[in-house]
C-alpha cells in the first residue's frame, strides 16, 4: 500500500532550496576555469599593498614591484625576504603577518623577471645585478640595514648581497637555498636555448607532478596548491614565451655563479634553516647516473655550508623539504624569530 505524500512545511522547501542552491555552487567552483595569468600578474592577488620601483638597467626601463609594510607597533628593525625562482614575493604571506606582529618593518621585493615585475626581452642577468637593484630599492625606501632572508634561489641571492653590502646587512637567514654545492663539475653545461626549450615543455600537470616530488617527497596536500597557482597559471596565459625565455635566464644565472666557494667570506651573522628531506639539485636529470643519488643531499649540505660560514647557527628539520614555511611552518617560525631576536640591534 501506497503511502500518501504530505505537502512540505515551509521550512522543508526552504531547506530543499538551500541544497540545491549549494550543490550548484559547489559545481560552479568545481568547473571554475583555472587561473589564467598575464606576464605582470594583474589578476593575481598579492597579501599586501604593491608598488613599483623604476630602474633603469641594461638601456631599458624596468619595473621593480615590492611590498613595504610597516606594523602598527615598530620596534626598528627591517626584514628583507627574498623570494626563490618558482615563486614570488606573494608566498611570503604567512612570514610577513608572524614579523609584522613582532613589530618588524618587511620588504618584499619581486626580483626583475619574477612576479609582477617587468619580464624583459633581454637581460644579462647576474646575482650582483639583482642584488643592487635590491640595495637601490632600500636606498629608495630609506631603510639603512635589514636583516636579509632569502629561500631557494632567493638563499642564492641573499648571500650575494650580504657579500656586497655587508654595511647593509645586520644578518643573513637562509631557508633551504640552493646552491649549498656546485653543480658544475657534475651537471653538463646547456645553452639558454636548451633552458628555454625545456621551459616550453613544461605543462600545468608536470609543474604539480614536480613539486610534489621534488618539495613534498610525493606527499601533496591541498594547504600546497597556492604554490601552484603562479606557474601553472602563466603556462596558461598569453605570455608564457616571455615568461620562459626569462626563466631560461635565469637558470644559466643559478648554474653559472656559485655562491658556495664565497660563504667563507659572509661576515654577517648566519642561520641555516634548513629541510633535510630535501633534494633540489639543478640539472639532475642531466648528471651522469652514478652521480644524481649524490646530488642535493640537504642533509650533508647544510652541515657543510655551516662548517664554511664563519658566523652560523644550524636549525635541521628532520623530515622536512624544499618549502619549511609551508610543510612545517611553527617549527621555521620558531627557529626564525628566535635568530631575530638574538640578533636585534
Amino acid at each position: 500500500m501506497r503511502g500518501k505524500s504530505l505537502p512540505l512545511s515551509q521550512s522543508q522547501q526552504w531547506g530543499r532550496w538551500l541544497t540545491a542552491l549549494c550543490c550548484l555552487l559547489l559545481a560552479r567552483t568545481a568547473l571554475a576555469d583555472p587561473a589564467v595569468l598575464d606576464a605582470r600578474l594583474t589578476d593575481f592577488a598579492y597579501p599586501y599593498p604593491v608598488k613599483t620601483l623604476t630602474l633603469a638597467d641594461q638601456q631599458q626601463s624596468l619595473e621593480m614591484a615590492y611590498m613595504d609594510v610597516k606594523p602598527e607597533q615598530a620596534n626598528g628593525q627591517t626584514v628583507l625576504l627574498l623570494h626563490g625562482k618558482n615563486f614570488s614575493g606573494a608566498y611570503w604571506k604567512t612570514t610577513m603577518d608572524v614579523l609584522l606582529k613582532q613589530g618588524y618593518r618587511v620588504v618584499v621585493p619581486d626580483q626583475i623577471g619574477f612576479g609582477k615585475s617587468s619580464k624583459p626581452a633581454h637581460f644579462q642577468y647576474s646575482f650582483q645585478v639583482l642584488a643592487d637593484q635590491t640595495r637601490r630599492l632600500l636606498d629608495t625606501l630609506k631603510v639603512e640595514r635589514a636583516t636579509v632572508v632569502g629561500h631557494s634561489m632567493g638563499g642564492m641571492l641573499a648571500t650575494r648581497f650580504a657579500l656586497m653590502f655587508p654595511q647593509r646587512s645586520d644578518a643573513l637567514v637562509l631557508v633551504n637555498p640552493i646552491g649549498l654545492e656546485d653543480w658544475r663539475p657534475v651537471v653538463p653545461w646547456q645553452s639558454v636555448d636548451a633552458w628555454y626549450q625545456g621551459e616550453l615543455k613544461k605543462t600545468p600537470e608536470k609543474v604539480k607532478a614536480y613539486m610534489t616530488a621534488s618539495y613534498f617527497d610525493g606527499q601533496w596536500k591541498e594547504d600546497y596548491a597556492p604554490l601552484l597557482t603562479l606557474q601553472q597559471g602563466w603556462i596558461r596565459g598569453p605570455d608564457y614565451k616571455r615568461i620562459a625565455w626569462n626563466s631560461a635566464l635565469a637558470y644559466d644565472m643559478i648554474y653559472s655563479q656559485p655562491v658556495v666557494q664565497d660563504f667563507p667570506r659572509l661576515t654577517v651573522p648566519s642561520l641555516l634553516i634548513i629541510g633535510t628531506r630535501d633534494r633540489t639539485a639543478l640539472g639532475r636529470n642531466r648528471a651522469p647516473e652514478a652521480e644524481r643519488a649524490k646530488l642535493g643531499r640537504y642533509d650533508q649540505l647544510g652541515k657543510k655550508a655551516a662548517e664554511r660560514i664563519p658566523d652560523a647557527t644550524l636549525v635541521e628539520l628532520e623530515g622536512i623539504g624544499h618549502v619549511p614555511q609551508y610543510e612545517a611552518f611553527d617549527d621555521y617560525r620558531e627557529a626564525l624569530l628566535g635568530f631575530l631576536k638574538e640578533h636585534q640591534s
